[in-house]
């Protein structure tokens, strides 16, 4: 199995300006094999790689980047290329690849060679092919048969430090089981972010003071002369407001999408054209800030590693339908209770979807069960499984009924404990 473990890197002022030069020499590379793709017919990454010796002879700034450095940087620029084909292939309106101005590239990535973890004194370091050793806040240890296969190296908009260590492990993700017992639908909605086929309403995570200190910080930014040190020191700031809403919401979807990947054994959610809700008219930052197509995302790759069944249905109807006899009924959004006029059904308008949700999920992996004419009553749940059985994802000690859940609660089964940070490095 594949993993990406994610470090700070602690460089000193002289490996920092090494390593942004190195950015910033790769950016360069980029742009000039862009400039020969748009004028010259029958290339790719295999026979441009083969250029760069050559390019080294005339171009001795390239000698002190590793090769395999270098060879990743082509491999970047066809890669994207292939992106942006197949999206155009999929209907999108696109447009071509860019040239990458200073401060739009900001990684780069050793493949294969030139890199090493050190342990020097009880700190660990990472060794870098022409760059030398670099100390990083090793938090987390890396499984014992991991082998390391790729080594990113990034500088966020802070100006803080990162790699990203690519690992592979002999494991092989576990066998989906044949007749899943436990399956939960997931509806994601509007006043509540996640509501499930269990009762589980999970709320929306409270990141009002983040917003206001990132405005804050924005407003004092827009007071400042262009291109100034006052000007690039508030930059930093507003940089560091965006990386702590950003990590403060990433936490709360890796916690949840973590708590449905191992707890069940199906786990069906709304195939969503997140992108397309963002451009609709009205609300687009709430929307947007609830990264629901990250959050799908996640569960989707985090099923697949923990042997749980992911299944993407259709979201249309699945809130007009009812759950009990199937019958549509037209709901305007603020109509938030389901009451069929067909079978008299009622329930929570999220409640009727998520449950339609898992429904249409179980047929479109081929079970074949029968279901019950009303999700009310036991034989509506999976094979051997009660809503009992299931727990919330919150402290077990809240009695399995609760119908809404606080995002503060949300916690993750079996998070590591992160190692304190070696004294001296904060």
């Amino acid at each position: 199995m594949n993993y990406n473990y994610r470090y700070r890197l602690r460089p000193s002022d002289a490996l920092e300006d090494r390593l942004a030069w190195t950015v910033d020499t790769c950016r360069q590379v980029y742009n000039h094999f862009l400039h020969r793709l748009n004028r010259t017919d029958n290339t790719s990454a295999y026979s441009e790689q083969k250029l760069l010796p050559s390019l080294k002879k005339w171009w001795n700034d390239l000698k002190q980047v590793h090769s395999k450095v270098l060879q990743k940087v082509v491999q970047r620029l066809y890669d994207n290329l292939s992106t942006l084909r197949g999206r155009k292939e999929n209907g999108y309106h696109v447009g071509t690849l860019n040239w990458k101005a200073p401060g739009e590239y900001r990684s780069f990535t050793y493949s294969q060679s030139g890199f090493k973890l050190k342990n020097t004194s009880g700190r660990t370091r990472l060794w870098l092919s022409k760059l030398g050793e670099i100390p990083l806040t090793f938090h987390r240890d890396l499984p014992d048969d991991a082998e390391i296969k790729t080594v990113t190296i990034k500088q966020e908009p802070t100006g803080k430090w990162y790699a990203i260590l690519g690992v592979e492990t002999p494991e092989s993700p576990p066998a989906k089981p044949e007749n899943p017992e436990k399956c939960v639908g997931i509806d994601v909605g509007i006043l509540k972010y996640a509501h499930d086929t269990d009762g589980t309403a999970v709320e929306f995570p409270d990141f009002s003071d983040e917003r206001e200190r990132l405005e804050r910080a924005q407003r004092a930014l827009s007071r400042k002369e262009h291109g100034s040190a006052n000007w690039e020191k508030q930059r930093r700031v507003v940089a560091q407001r965006h990386a702590d809403l950003k990590r403060k919401r990433r936490d709360f979807l890796h916690k949840l999408s973590n708590y449905y990947a191992t707890e069940y054994d199906l786990v069906a959610a709304e195939d969503l054209d997140a992108k397309g809700l963002v451009e609709l008219p009205g609300n687009s930052r709430n929307r947007a800030g609830a990264a629901w197509g990250t959050f799908l995302r996640m569960l989707e790759y985090k099923c697949e590693r923990e042997g749980t069944h992911f299944v993407a249905v259709d979201p249309s109807g699945t809130t007009k339908e009812c759950a009990s006899c199937g019958v549509s009924t037209e709901k305007p959004l603020w109509v938030r209770e389901h009451s069929c006029p067909s079978c008299g059904f009622e329930a929570d308008r999220d409640a009727n979807a998520a449950w339609n949700i898992r429904s249409r999920g179980i047929k479109q992996l081929g079970e074949g069960r029968s279901e019950s004419t009303s999700p009310e009553i036991e034989d509506f749940w999976c094979a051997n499984e009660s809503r009992s059985d299931s727990l919330t994802p919150v402290e077990t000690a809240l009695p399995v009924d609760t119908d809404s859940v606080s995002a503060k609660r949300v916690v993750e089964a079996g998070s590591p404990t992160l190692k304190r940070e070696p004294s001296g490095e904060r």
